[in-house]
């Protein structure tokens, strides 16, 4: 199954709303906005009906960390709890407590310096009473940080090595974090740590860490036959050191956890009771030449492109995870944002022109086509001259069944086409300069952060696309059938030597009603580029 989309209402700074009709995607057609991509910065788009809800913005919050001319990364992630707003400062090594009571005005409290325990911190998120910051140094073990609400009584604990995600279970007892250990390199002499997730027991005086591997997995070990095939083992010989987790998303009852293995495509399901890797799940590949599966595979074609293309397939490699459920049946909605591994001894990357010579690709390895699309040279069971490409990502959000790990709803293309009414003089832009078309060689806007919620007694999914910028607003009450409902982007593409006032969304939360101190829903984004994190409220009576 996959996205529908309803009827477009393009909202432009300035301009009255105007409707616009999102045409059907088909093999082989050019995305709205036409070959040349004209037409004025549409800076939101609606798809609602009149009983769906409709978000706006309220206010933002700077951190005065980031440079947006020269695209310096800060504000990458950003938590609410009880009235504050806990965001990271990424290379400053520090966490940012802001008052949110007023979400028009948010304003800094508190800037809390975490140098002491390592490089950069990656990730924060807020429990009962508890706040945790995850802290990497390279390759060594990484450390959490744990503190009051009001910033006080910090302490540590470690962790495995690159911790990269950090999330409490429901009840707030415990913490996991994902370690996504990342290597030095691939040369002789470089360091590779093992991947793995790390469970913080937080109900003793002294909390306790288990750290769960892949170890199991490797060749001769006890569960080397459970690893699926499909699974891109193909850096390290072993699994234990290949597997890299990304992102972590837990089930309302805290027994289950999803661990999303990026590079690997794959999603790890762990057992939160026994805590052991329950399975892990290889998710395949997306049929590019599908109806519906197209994408604007080249920045030099000169306009919107978005069709399908034969012999290529795209690798989900999901980046965030965001576990729901409807009806009693669990799902979780990821976000598939591709990742190339770019090392010293290993670049896996590389345009399809190069990696081929098979005619069937026939005019499709021109620069104009396909030819300039990055796709993996790395894998498995694929030799040189391959008859098949297979890019990174798919440009798109899936709905997998959660308890067997089926897909169970991809939305195509339509995020691209999205962005194609709603952008047409900035589709796919990069987040680090107003440029028209330039990732579409390159995993186009990237989707990177989702969260899901209740709005009115309806599941709710939030896309955030990386590079273009802003977030989609889904309706997941059927989640066989999800619907895009709205599109916002406080992004201005008009600036001419800078980015902004928000670009690089890395992170999304959703405040509910019971938790938001206006008493309606909250969509709080974080963007990396520009070090802001700006929150979206429920408007009007729906």
């Amino acid at each position: 199954m996959r996205v529908r989309l309803r009827t477009a209402v393009a909202a432009v700074a300035g301009v009255t709303l105007t409707a616009v009709a999102i045409p059907a995607a088909s093999a082989g057609s050019a995305g709205p906005g036409g070959q040349d991509g004209r037409g004025g910065p549409s800076r939101h788009t609606d798809y609602r009906r009149a009983a769906d809800p409709t978000f706006e913005l309220v206010g933002s919050y700077r951190t005065g960390l980031a440079d947006p001319a020269e695209g310096a990364t800060s504000g990458e992630v950003a938590h609410f709890a009880d009235g504050r707003l806990y965001v990271t400062n990424a290379t400053d090594a520090s966490v940012d407590i802001v008052d949110a009571r007023d979400p028009a005005a948010p304003r800094l409290l508190r800037r809390i310096d975490l140098s002491a325990y390592g490089e950069t911190v990656t990730s924060v998120a807020a429990g009962r009473n508890q706040i945790a910051a995850a802290v990497e140094s390279g390759t060594e073990p990484g450390k959490v940080v744990l503190f009051t609400p009001e910033g006080r009584d910090l302490r540590a604990v470690a962790v495995g090595a690159g911790p990269d995600m950090v999330t409490f279970t429901p009840d707030g007892r415990r913490i996991l974090v994902a370690n996504e250990g990342e290597p030095s390199g691939y040369e002789p002499g470089d360091v590779d740590p093992a991947g793995s997730v790390s469970v913080i027991d937080l109900t003793p005086r002294q909390p306790k860490v288990t750290t769960i591997g892949f170890q199991d997995f490797d060749p001769g070990a006890r569960r080397a036959k459970e690893l699926p095939a499909g699974v891109r083992v193909f850096g390290s010989p072993l699994p234990s050191l290949d597997l890299e987790p990304e992102y972590v998303t837990v089930s309302a009852d805290g027994h289950t956890a999803w661990v999303s293995l990026q590079e690997n495509n794959a999603i790890a399901v762990l057992d939160l009771k026994r805590l052991t890797v329950s399975r892990i799940n290889a998710l395949g590949f997306k049929d590019l030449s599908a109806p519906g599966n197209g994408l604007d595979a080249s920045d030099r074609d000169g306009g919107i492109n978005i069709r399908t293309w034969p012999n290529i397939l795209g690798m989900y490699q999901p980046d965030a995870l965001a576990a729901f459920s409807v009806r009693g049946r669990s799902y979780v909605l990821s976000a598939n944002e591709g990742d190339a591994r770019e090392y010293d001894g290993l670049v896996e990357a590389a345009r399809l022109r190069s990696t081929t010579t098979d005619a069937s690709f026939g005019p499709d390895r021109a620069d104009t086509a396909a030819g300039r699309l990055n796709v993996t040279t790395a894998t498995p069971g694929q030799p040189s001259g391959q008859s098949k490409a297979y890019a990174f990502g798919t440009r798109s959000f899936t709905v997998w069944d959660g308890s067997t790990g089926a897909l169970v709803a991809d939305s195509g293309d339509q995020l691209e086409q999205t962005l194609a009414t709603a952008l047409p003089a900035n589709f796919n832009s990069n987040n680090d300069e107003n440029t028209f078309d330039n990732r579409s060689d390159d995993k186009g806007p990237e989707p990177e952060a989702v969260a899901v919620g209740e709005v009115n007694g309806r599941t709710f999914g939030f896309v955030g696309m990386e590079r273009v910028g802003g977030f989609a607003v889904v309706d997941l009450s059927n989640p066989k059938e999800p619907e895009i409902v709205q599109y916002l982007n406080n992004r201005d593409f008009t600036l001419t030597d800078t980015v902004g006032p928000d670009s690089g969304p890395e992170i999304i939360d959703f405040v509910d009603a019971r938790n938001s101190p206006t008493h309606r829903p909250l969509v709080i984004v974080s963007n990396e580029i520009t070090g802001t994190v700006s929150l979206y409220g429920l408007a009007g009576r729906s």
